[in-house]
């Protein structure tokens, strides 16, 4: 049915033998998360790529078919874009834009301290800064739909060979329309404490919209100036564990 209503625009479709193929078979790995490993791959055209493998799907994919959905719709330059996927079965795999500076949790957080020090740099900083804005404000203004990420931290921003900050991860977006301001949501949305706004847990604080990527943005920003993660235990001070406070 999602092939269907694609028309002409739908991205490619691999089987799981030519995702093998064009990962290598799964020799280098780049990345991985709750969802599985990410493999550095090439095209048959020698274009390099990304290859998620969604090694801890489960039930009947809506929420794979979700995110090749949202981000067939999106072209932008502070978007990783999606050249195809695979779906056969449980084997899921999304075939992304290639990002060689991986992700910018590597470059903020002092943990990852053998990391390259160019992104340090405060004008390297702001220009990150404003790039994931323009990609935000992209999502939530620039389309025919407004989309919701809600999934915005510095785990789901890549950076390209110039440090170009691209939102990725689009498994848990919501399309809705421009001028809806209020949106319903049958759960909470997001995958890490301390980046999901409070109004996705508890209406009381108000209704779900757009802000609460704003919120996770708000957050990201903060991390990025400060240089530590938004909870943090280790920290000295008992009421210095959360940055905000």
């Amino acid at each position: 049915m999602f092939l269907k209503t694609c028309g002409s625009s739908k991205p490619t479709r691999y089987t799981f033998s030519e995702v093998k193929k064009i990962a290598r078979r799964f020799k280098e790995k780049v990345g991985e998360g709750g969802f599985g490993f990410v493999y550095k791959g090439e095209l048959p055209n020698g274009v390099p790529v990304a290859a998620k493998m969604l090694e801890n799907s489960t039930g009947e994919g809506e929420e794979f078919i979700n995110e090749v959905a949202t981000i067939r719709l999106i072209h932008h330059a502070n978007i990783v874009s999606l050249l195809g996927f695979c779906l056969k079965g449980t084997g899921r795999a999304l075939i992304h834009e290639f990002m060689p500076n991986e992700s910018l949790e590597k470059y903020i957080f002092s943990c990852y301290a053998n990391t390259s020090q160019e992104l340090i740099v405060p004008n390297k900083m702001v220009d990150v800064a404003l790039g994931i804005a323009r990609g935000m404000e992209y999502l939530h203004q620039g389309c025919n739909k407004r989309i919701l990420q809600f999934d915005i931290k510095p785990h789901n921003i890549l950076l390209d060979y110039n440090f170009n900050p691209k939102i990725t991860d689009f498994g848990l977006a919501k399309i809705v329309a421009r001028d809806q301001s209020i949106i319903t949501l049958t759960a909470a949305r997001g995958t890490t404490m301390g980046y999901i706004a409070p109004v996705l847990y508890s209406r009381n604080f108000g209704g779900v919209s757009h802000k609460s990527d704003l919120y996770s943005f708000g957050m990201l920003v903060l991390e990025i100036v400060s240089g530590r993660k938004n909870s943090d235990p280790s920290v000295d001070g008992q009421n210095e564990v959360y940055l905000p406070e």
